[in-house]
């Protein structure tokens, strides 16, 4: 992916792995900073002690940029670690983020507009008193959910659309950015989301993720099998397109 390469190639390189845990939920890779990614698992199977999790005590010492081309890799559980090695790599400019949630961002978008979640997030039942239609696309649908299969049919249609970062995981962020509609505010959030604004060039206006700020807690809990909401050391970030922070009727809340 063209998106992947271009995080990759903004990257410092010479830098080494220091640290890799994966675990149920989650997975972190300890470089220069610390990076966070969801860890995939099967559709069949939601049991944490059933997830299979890769041996990761060869990739020590590596090279990060060799991890974080990872990214790519068919198998999800290889690129969950690659995202991570991409998120430790990150110069995260904290000049131009706040620290704001993507749930709350989302809210103060979607009032009274058309919005459409790639993912099924702790937000949406409040975002659905709110907006005017609320369309939630999940990989593994529960009740009130849409297919994937939905989503030619209904993210064109969108007035704000929220994307989450395991699409980078699975290789489906530039076909879900291309489904947009060019007028959309587009976020894309979680943990699993680069930080970076390489993503601004493909159409995103906002970026939510996540900084590292105790590395030593956030490994510790990612091996404890913490999920997402229970790692600590973390810091809830969003940078906005400047474009966008800089008209008034796209001021982010704060």
């Amino acid at each position: 992916m063209q998106i992947l390469e271009d995080l990759i190639q903004s990257m410092e390189n010479g830098v080494k792995v220091r640290d890799v845990r994966q675990g149920p939920f989650q997975t972190a890779v300890l470089t220069r900073n610390c990076g966070l990614a969801s860890t995939p698992h099967s559709s069949r199977d939601h049991d944490p002690s059933h997830i299979a999790v890769l041996d990761t005590n060869h990739l020590i010492g590596k090279n990060a940029i060799e991890v974080a081309k990872m990214a790519c890799s068919d198998n999800q559980l290889e690129a969950a670690i690659g995202m991570a090695a991409v998120n430790s790599l990150l110069n995260i400019d904290e000049k131009h983020c706040v620290e704001l949630n993507a749930g709350d961002l989302l809210v103060e978008k979607g009032k009274n507009r058309k919005v459409a979640i790639i993912g099924h997030f702790p937000f949406i039942p409040k975002l659905r008193q709110i907006v005017k239609e609320l369309w939630v696309i999940e990989m593994r649908p529960t009740e009130g959910d849409l297919p994937a299969s939905e989503s030619e049919r209904i993210i064109p249609q969108a007035d704000v659309v929220g994307i989450t970062g395991t699409a980078f995981t699975n290789h489906t962020i530039e076909y879900l950015l291309h489904l947009c509609n060019p007028e959309a505010f587009i976020v894309v959030l979680g943990g699993t989301t680069p930080l970076s604004p390489v993503l601004f060039k493909y159409g995103v206006d906002a970026i939510c993720g996540t900084q590292i700020i105790d590395a030593d807690a956030a490994l510790t809990c990612v091996g404890r099998g913490a999920t997402y909401r229970e790692i600590k050391g973390t810091r809830r970030l969003t940078m906005l397109k400047a474009a966008k922070a800089d008209d008034p009727k796209d001021q982010a809340v704060t």
